[in-house]
């Protein structure tokens, strides 16, 4: 991760916020919130978030490895905090906003990938990384920050912290096996970030079919089942070892 941060620095230029990105599709309003829907849609992050957080805190010994239950933790707790930092700035979008949109996904992807290093490739590993994801997630974040706040914005560490890990991912999951637990979740997960950043690209387009739901709603909802799929992957893994000690 250092290494993709200096290269970035050394290779590319400064990537500033394009304002654009801030002009949604769907800016109806409904129920007096501004932005309804896009605010609305970040209830399933709040649902699955502290649902996996209530369900690691009982169950952990049964389905995390020992070592990694921070991580699940850290994990759900982003996806939480998201769902308040990401309704928040969907309110009224603009850079301020947008820094408590972005600190809880840092968030989320230091667990998440912590998880996957830790239980594909060496638990300890897992266990050793979460802390300086955390540190280097949230520094990006306050970077960007920053410098916008100097009009010359850089978005290229948190374009790292984002991207670098579900790039990593994939590799990691075709050359390992994971120690506890089925791979195909994963599989789904990334299927499911990759398809909301699908529904992301076409936003204006989604909308413009019959104007229900914006391709923006329709990312929330489609990332939220990522965490949602974790969750449903210890649900089952924990059923498994159920019926294999019954057995």
């Amino acid at each position: 991760m250092l290494a993709a941060l200096v290269t970035s620095f050394l290779l590319t230029p400064p990537v500033s916020q394009d304002p654009a990105y801030h002009a949604f599709a769907d800016g109806r309003t409904l129920l007096a919130v501004s932005n309804f829907w896009n605010v609305a849609s970040n209830l399933p992050f709040l649902v699955v978030g502290v649902w996996g957080l209530a369900y690691v805190q009982q169950r952990s010994r049964r389905v995390c490895l020992p070592g990694l239950r921070r991580a699940y933790i850290v994990f759900f707790a982003g996806v939480t905090l998201t769902a308040f930092g990401s309704g928040y700035y969907h309110l009224n979008p603009a850079n301020g906003p947008l820094v408590w949109d972005r600190l809880p996904m840092t968030i989320g992807f230091a667990g998440l990938f912590s998880i996957i290093l830790g239980e594909f490739v060496s638990a300890r590993a897992g266990r050793r990384i979460l802390a300086p994801l955390l540190i280097i997630g949230v520094a990006s974040v306050a970077y960007w920050a920053f410098t916008e706040s100097y009009g010359i914005g850089d978005l290229r560490p948190y374009a790292v912290v984002q991207f670098l890990p579900m790039l990593l991912i994939p590799f990691i999951l075709l050359m390992y096996s994971p120690t506890i637990g089925s791979k195909k979740y994963y599989w789904f997960m990334l299927l499911f970030y990759v398809l909301a950043k699908v529904f992301e690209y076409f936003d204006t387009a989604i909308f413009a079919n019959g104007e229900l739901l914006s391709g923006h709603t329709l990312k929330h909802l489609f990332a939220a089942m990522t965490p949602a799929t974790l969750l449903y992957a210890l649900h089952a893994r924990r059923l498994s070892d159920a019926v294999t000690s019954n057995g």
